[in-house]
């Protein structure tokens, strides 16, 4: 094990659990306090259905920008493991993650009978522990799932963010939001600071805040925001203003929620964690997210979104119904099989001309057979599926040379989806009418 590669550990940590997903503290929490896993600087973590990424990238790129040493944990990854874990901005070195790997192993070995561990779990402790012996000022944790049961959540954060609640993996956490919030509320800790920024979060979150004590930041009452045009915003705090301020550089309709809640846990941790208008400008400026709403210029268009889940699919069609027009969409669609496929489809089918529907190289993946037979029922008369393909690239190849230079195509669902995409490369200008690459 010494000199396992980074790709050896990987598959290591595959074969030590039966179950993919297996929610509990009890085994982590054993193996933390084998590793005396401990943080010494501040440390957010940020809980909830949609949103959780953007959140970590604004608070990492604002207190980048005010010089601090940060280090971020989020999952899952688009195209390389790697991508789950910046240190002072720049994702970090396969090399430098396996000590950690080898002594999540040794811990969870010396504790007898051997802990088994999911592959999330074990992972996620190794970073954790990279992160911990990095010298760091400041440390973002993004939960898994859920939050009370998370793996993540054996670490006690000195301020919470809680994002958007809806209905995804209600198989683990349950049917409704209710249920749903009292899982993310699991992140509260007694006296610290929880920002809530779900303008209506599930009265389970309110109530959780006040059994553990927790100091409730809650959207549009303790903190929020008022636009002053499409170009600038103001931040309301308890006590700080924030006015003036350009758009994030993100893109999309939820992003000024998620920097709200970026500048209220800032703001919690205002004395420990000082930042200034100019920090904040910087940052917002400069936090960006492969996968989340984005946009690649050249002909056609391109839209990379991991938008897997019905709330998360209404908010893309509101972005795709803000862009300027495109004479046609063509989408290229991959889900898990444990999704609400038909409630996805639903919002966006009347947005989409053109459908590449995709199998996805995992187990827990629907069919594309499957998806069409969900898809086609809720097509207008004009729209069509063109095909079903084994993977996202082919695909996107084929909707690249059935779109026109002035269409877009949007790749949204999964993370494999997105990533299959991304791991291959998008060339530009490859409409079948395209005379020249772009540089």
């Amino acid at each position: 094990m010494q000199d396992w590669t980074l790709q050896q550990w990987l598959e290591h940590a595959e074969r030590l659990h039966a179950q993919a997903i297996h929610l509990g503290l009890e085994r982590v929490e054993r193996v933390r306090a084998a590793l005396d896993l401990r943080f010494s600087c501040p440390v957010f973590t940020v809980a909830g259905t949609n949103g959780k990424g953007s959140t970590c990238a604004l608070l990492e790129q604002i207190l980048l920008a005010a010089g601090y040493r940060v280090g971020v944990y989020g999952s899952p990854h688009l195209v390389r493991f790697e991508e789950r874990c910046r240190i002072r901005g720049s994702m970090m070195e396969a090399a430098a993650l396996l000590p950690h790997l080898l002594a999540v192993e040794q811990a969870r070995c010396s504790v007898q009978p051997a802990v088994e561990l999911t592959y999330f779990e074990f992972t996620t402790l190794a970073i954790m522990r990279l992160l911990s012996l990095s010298e760091l000022d400041a440390v973002v944790l993004e939960v898994g799932m859920g939050g009370r049961l998370d793996a993540v959540n054996v670490v006690d954060a000195d301020c919470a963010i809680i994002t958007s609640i809806a209905l995804d993996h209600t198989q683990f956490l349950g049917a409704d939001r209710e249920a749903i919030g009292f899982e993310k509320a699991g992140i509260m800790r007694p006296g610290r600071p929880v920002i809530v920024a779900d303008p209506a979060p599930p009265q389970s979150v309110i109530e959780h805040a006040a059994v553990v004590g927790a100091k409730l930041w809650r959207m549009g009452h303790d903190f929020g925001y008022t636009a002053t045009g499409q170009q600038q915003w103001n931040y309301i705090g308890h006590a700080l203003r924030r006015p003036g301020l350009a758009y994030p550089a993100m893109r999309g309709a939820n992003q000024l929620l998620n920097a709200s809640a970026a500048l209220a846990a800032l703001e919690a941790l205002q004395e420990r964690l000082p930042t200034s208008a100019q920090d904040v400008r910087q940052g917002l400026a400069r936090a960006e997210l492969p996968g989340r709403f984005q946009i690649l210029p050249g002909q056609p268009t391109v839209v990379l979104d991991v938008a897997h889940n019905p709330h998360a699919v209404a908010v893309l069609a509101e972005n795709l119904d803000a862009m300027g027009y495109a004479p046609h969409t063509h989408a290229v669609f991959g889900a898990m099989a444990d999704k609400d496929v038909a409630q996805m489809l639903a919002r966006i089918a009347p947005l989409v001309d053109r459908w590449y529907l995709c199998d996805l190289p995992t187990p827990r993946a629907a069919r594309a057979v499957d998806i069409d037979a969900v898809l086609r029922p809720l097509l207008p008369a004009d729209h069509a599926v063109v095909g079903l393909y084994a993977d996202p690239q082919t695909a996107f190849a084929q909707a690249t040379a059935c779109a026109e230079p002035a269409d877009r195509i949007l790749v949204f669902g999964s993370f494999f989806t997105v990533g299959g995409v991304l791991a291959q490369g998008v060339p530009r200008m490859q409409g079948r009418h395209a005379t020249h690459p772009s540089p």
